[in-house]
């Protein structure tokens, strides 16, 4: 069984990556392309490697040390790793494999030039390209060096960097294995990479090459600035070609050396125009064979090509699936929804069986196709505008695709384009008895829901959730319901609008919001103030509490002296809101009743930063706020110019919006009650799956689509391979940004501010609640970790309602996602904190304990210092804050 240590190029393909690694693999297929020509070689086999980590002393006994490691103790990480490579390199080749090797050199010519190339069986993947991690070796001469230079690469798997990136990536360093490619060296006249999209935007129309002269080496390494090609269409768009002062090239002896370009070659391209298109013709090809957007290393040899790697582009985002060849322009859900991270299969799917209109799947994330109505002038101008009033950013991103006049067609405004932008026309009167109707009916639908969803099991369980979709979007859809959110809404920008060009104030009506009734999110908040009063007092249960780390913490609670009554007010607080969690447009999410221990770090939080009564306290100091800001607003229009008018029509604005704007959190909270009791029905079932055998734990479930679990449950069997590949495929999904606009050529699109209004090196956002405020900057990812001191600002990737506890503890908000209307910035506002949102990487730009300024006013973050430890002068801002609030 020598030969199995040994695989020609030739032999392989890219199904075989356990055997011969990924870049082998690809090589392998690469060279069944037609037209493709790749340098012959050899792969030397992960049985190989494994044949030697087996003979390699105390291999165990360090991987075990090394998984229990943390990725950012890269000390330890780095001692640990060099001893296991020295063990590796340590380990004389067997001599059957060393003979398999030098046979095979001798085929090719055992005194020509190599490279030996490391292929892990986790590198060069559709989800992982792993580029970089391992090592690499050009230009090796002789059968000795060679089968040095294999042992080299068998350790390489070791390197700090890239047992770092495993242990980042949740990769157990065991189930990775290391093949060796050995190939014949090109010696080219120029080297460099082709992607076959583009790197940055996404467009896969566009592809982009980059070319220097000598081995690519020295573009890779850094060492010069390549040329760099953009081609579109079978033609060179756009290219710049650099001073290219140094190459490397390859020595007669082994090895390489870098070397100075002639001072009148540097200047010139690396590659004619006629070339660089040919160059991604055959990209297009490899493209085409492997089924995604590819990186290409390749090499030119006499005018001709020799593809050295290709491997997927990772970093893509996923175009929606749309059927069609026509152009297509796509908006983020996420970004409207406050939940930008990737949703598993069953949550998209309900998702998209619940909503209002169709939405797309692509990386885990839904999007809206907005392509007709931008092509409708009528209905685009709608569009662009209620888009614009809540993200300005998506109001940019949709006016660059719409610039490019060729991109979206034009349709005559009859055309089909959907319902107005604005949707229903808002009451004529600021009724408070439409809103306690509203919210009256929603409750006796869910309580039908949860009464009715008990007797349902199996198939049946499944034909009564699609009646119980259709009574769910019949509720969301409901016309007084939507002209109820539209007269706080529109309300709102009215009292903006006018109150600046009457008064020339900004944001007016942010103050006039404050602790506006029937406001569910903003109760949730005070109503966990109201749980802390409880527990403050019995100094036991804050200790208890301190330590919990079980889920099933509250039975416990009951043997403690006080833990009765703090158990009973937990309790209650979960009867009302244990629906929420982060991310709760997500069915798959833990519940806050689910996971109840989410919510003890925000309770002791408010044990320890506010005094008795506070939740009372607060809501009426923003009352009083929004009363004297009423009173103020309307004598000052007064002594204008018609001023009796302007105060009438002011008053009526007023009024509707202290009526109407606190139901519009109302229609989430009824989406998330009902989400809970399909979920719990769902559950049941996944048990049952669970104990018949078909599925080994229930939230294997998670990663069906809603119409697959129907399946399973009906046939009693799963595809387990699926599941196991969505589990990939969501663990990938994390790395990928998704953008706001997205179009069918996978151009991602962000969106600028466009302001020069702006201290240099403030970041900007969107202004969506007013004052200003310096404070310690928090940056929170977790909800669960927050440890929130007064005066805090919150600085966090993005806050759905769930996030709303926190706020009644912090001074300001600053967030990466977010729009005028979205629930963060409707929680700012009524809580009195001053906001910025939608300010592009935030939480890396700002780091944790930064004091910075927050201008809610003008929309824009600075960053005043490093860690601060003015603590004294932190309390005593909040404390203001408080007072005024």
């Amino acid at each position: 069984m020598i030969e199995q240590y040994v695989w020609d190029l030739q032999e392989v393909d890219e199904t075989q990556v356990a055997v011969v690694g990924g870049k082998g693999a690809h090589l392998g297929g690469l060279s069944r392309i037609e037209g493709i020509r790749v340098p012959a070689g050899f792969c030397v086999t992960t049985d190989a490697f494994r044949r030697i980590m087996a003979e390699a002393p105390s291999i165990d006994d360090r991987l075990d040390q090394l998984s229990r490691l943390n990725p950012d103790d890269r000390e330890a990480i780095g001692t640990l790793s060099a001893q296991i490579r020295r063990s590796i390199e340590g380990t004389a080749i067997p001599g059957d494999l060393a003979a398999a090797i030098t046979r095979a050199l001798g085929r090719l010519g055992d005194q020509a030039a190599y490279a030996v190339r490391s292929s892990a069986t986790a590198e060069d993947l559709p989800t992982a390209s792993f580029a970089g991690q391992q090592d690499t070796y050009l230009n090796v001469v002789g059968p000795a060096a060679i089968l040095q230079h294999v042992s080299r690469c068998w350790a390489s798997l070791f390197t700090e960097r890239a047992v770092t990136y495993r242990q980042r990536n949740g990769i157990d360093h065991r189930t990775v294995d290391m093949a060796v490619v050995v190939q014949q060296m090109v010696f080219p006249h120029a080297a460099g990479i082709l992607f076959t999209a583009d790197p940055v935007t996404g467009n896969r129309k566009v592809a982009t090459v980059d070319a220097g002269f000598g081995l690519g080496e020295a573009l890779v390494s850094g060492l010069v600035n390549p040329d760099v090609f953009t081609v579109r269409d079978g033609e060179v768009v756009a290219k710049a070609i650099a001073a290219k002062e140094r190459a490397v090239q390859a020595l007669s002896a082994g090895g390489t050396q870098e070397v100075a370009i002639d001072s009148q070659r540097q200047e010139q391209p690396a590659l004619t125009d006629a070339q660089v298109v040919r160059l991604v013709q055959l990209g297009r090809r490899i493209e085409a064979h492997f089924g995604r957007p590819q990186d290409i290393e390749w090499c030119l040899v006499d005018d001709d090509f020799r593809i050295v790697q290709s491997r997927p582009i990772t970093t893509l985002f996923p175009v929606p699936e749309s059927g069609d060849q026509e152009n297509h322009v796509y908006v983020s859900v996420g970004h409207g929804q406050m939940m930008t991270d990737p949703m598993k299969p069953l949550g998209f799917s309900m998702w998209q069986l619940t909503a209002m209109v169709p939405m797309h799947e692509a990386g885990g994330r839904l999007f809206v196709d907005v392509t007709r109505r931008l092509a409708s002038p009528a209905s685009r101008a709608g569009l662009l505008d209620v888009l614009g009033r809540g993200d300005p950013l998506i109001r940019d991103a949709l006016e660059t695709v719409l610039d490019r006049d060729d991109f979206v067609p034009s349709l005559p405004d009859a055309g089909p384009g959907g319902p107005p932008a604005g949707g229903a026309s808002a009451p004529s009167e600021p009724d408070p008895a439409i809103v306690t109707e509203l919210i009256e009916r929603s409750q006796a639908s869910i309580a039908a829901l949860e009464r009715d969803i008990r007797t349902k099991t199996g198939p049946a369980l499944f034909d009564f959730l699609l009646e119980a979709f259709e009574e769910h979007k019949r509720v969301l859809s409901d016309p007084l319901s939507m002209q109820a959110i539209m007269a706080g809404m529109e309300a709102t920008w009215w009292l903006n609008d006018q109150l600046q060009e009457w008064l020339g104030e900004k944001n007016a009506a942010d103050t006039l919001t404050l602790s506006a009734p029937d406001n569910v999110t903003s109760e949730m908040g005070l109503a966990l103030l109201d749980v802390a009063d409880v527990i403050r007092p019995q100094s036991e249960v804050v200790a208890f509490l301190q330590g919990v780390e079980d889920e099933g913490f509250l039975d416990e609670l009951a043997k403690l002296p006080g833990g009765t009554e703090a158990r009973d007010a937990i309790e209650g607080y979960l009867d009302r809101y244990g629906m929420r969690c982060v991310g709760e447009i997500d069915i798959t999410r833990p519940r806050w009743r689910e996971r109840p221990t989410t919510l003890v770090p925000v309770i002791l939080d408010n044990v320890r930063n506010f005094e008795p009564g506070a939740a009372e306290r607060r809501f009426e100091q923003g009352r009083q706020k929004a009363q004297k800001k009423e009173q103020d607003v309307l004598s000052r229009l007064r002594a204008l110019p018609d001023g009796d008018r302007k105060a009438d029509e002011a008053k009526r604005m007023i009024d509707r919006v202290r009526t109407f704007i606190g139901y519009r959190e109302y229609p989430k909270y009824g989406i998330v009650s009902r989400y809970f009791l399909y979920k719990q029905a769902l559950l049941k079932e996944a048990e049952r799956l669970v104990q018949a055998g078909v599925l080994p734990e229930k939230e294997d479930i998670f990663y069906l689509t809603f119409q697959e679990l129907h399946g399973v449950v009906r046939s009693n069997q799963v595809d387990d391979q699926l599941i196991q590949q969505r589990k990939e495929a969501f663990r990938s999904y994390h790395a990928l940004t998704p953008p706001r606009v997205l179009t069918s050529d996978g151009e991602a699109l962000t969106g600028a501010y466009r302001r020069d209004d702006v201290p240099a090196g403030a970041l900007i956002g969107l202004p969506v609640s007013a004052g200003t405020i310096e404070g310690r900057a928090r940056v929170i990812l977790d909800m669960a970790e927050a440890d929130l001191e007064a005066g805090d600002i919150l600085v966090t990737t993005f806050t759905d309602p769930s996030w709303s506890p926190l706020f009644v503890g912090i001074a300001g908000l600053v967030t990466e996602v977010g729009g005028l209307m979205t629930h963060g910035a409707v929680i700012a506002r009524e809580y009195g904190l001053p906001a910025v949102v939608g300010v592009e990487q935030a939480t890396r730009l700002i780091r944790d304990g930064q004091w910075i300024r927050v201008h809610g006013t003008d929309g824009y973050v600075e960053i005043l210092g490093g860690r601060s430890g003015r603590r004294s002068g932190r309390v005593a801002r909040r404390s203001r804050l408080s007072s005024a609030a």
